[in-house]
């Protein structure tokens, strides 16, 4: 059986990863994620500094190519080899991660719904709706905490790039949602109505 492929996108800090996560630690085994963030492309030719300089939240940033034949191969039932980014150096990592193939595989990513190609591959495609305010609180949060950011940098940062990416690319790509989720993981309803769409899945 061809496995099931959900596509969860929504801006930064909006809830997309604790939905992800709602949803694998419920099916357990029977889901595989990859994560668009860990598609950004290499920039091994550039300094620490001119990295920092990016703009990583417009399309170019990633390396969609390699992410949906990844996915194809997924598809197929074939193991990839998925990449791993480090957000502390802003770039790719050597090692990669053995992905195998499951019977539902999430794709994640604040873009992931502006590359037609991509949508094409998906059987549902869940956009994660929040306030813009809670999603920024988040961001600082992570940032500072868990990449090692000050907050100088990610105040610029949101004001440069990603606020500006999220009204020019991201909030435009809802309208290819087939499901909108205020709160994402937080939503219980919403949580419970996709629980029991995957568990029919698993039924067929």
């Amino acid at each position: 059986m061809r496995p099931l492929v959900i596509g969860i996108a929504g801006g930064t800090g909006s809830g997309k990863t604790t939905l992800t996560k709602e949803i694998s630690q419920h099916f357990g085994t029977e889901v595989t994620v990859l994560y668009h963030d860990n598609y950004y492309k290499r920039n091994d030719h550039l300094t620490f500094e001119e990295r920092t300089q990016l703009n990583y939240d417009a399309p170019e940033a990633f390396d969609t190519d390699l992410m949906i034949a990844d996915l194809q191969r997924l598809i197929r039932g074939e193991t990839v080899q998925c990449p791993q980014y480090d957000f502390s150096i802003h770039n790719r990592l050597a090692e990669t991660i053995t992905v195998s193939p499951r019977p539902v595989i999430i794709i994640e990513g604040i873009l992931i719904f502006c590359f037609p190609e991509l949508c094409d591959l998906f059987d549902i495609k869940l956009f994660v709706d929040t306030d813009a305010d809670v999603r920024i609180l988040r961001r600082v949060k992570r940032d500072v905490i868990e990449r090692g950011r000050s907050i100088e940098s990610v105040e610029e940062q949101y004001l440069t790039t990603v606020k500006p990416m999220h009204e020019l690319y991201v909030e435009p790509s809802k309208r290819n949602a087939d499901l909108i989720v205020p709160e994402g993981g937080h939503n219980n309803v919403a949580l419970e109505m996709i629980i029991n769409r995957l568990e029919r899945h698993f039924h067929l």
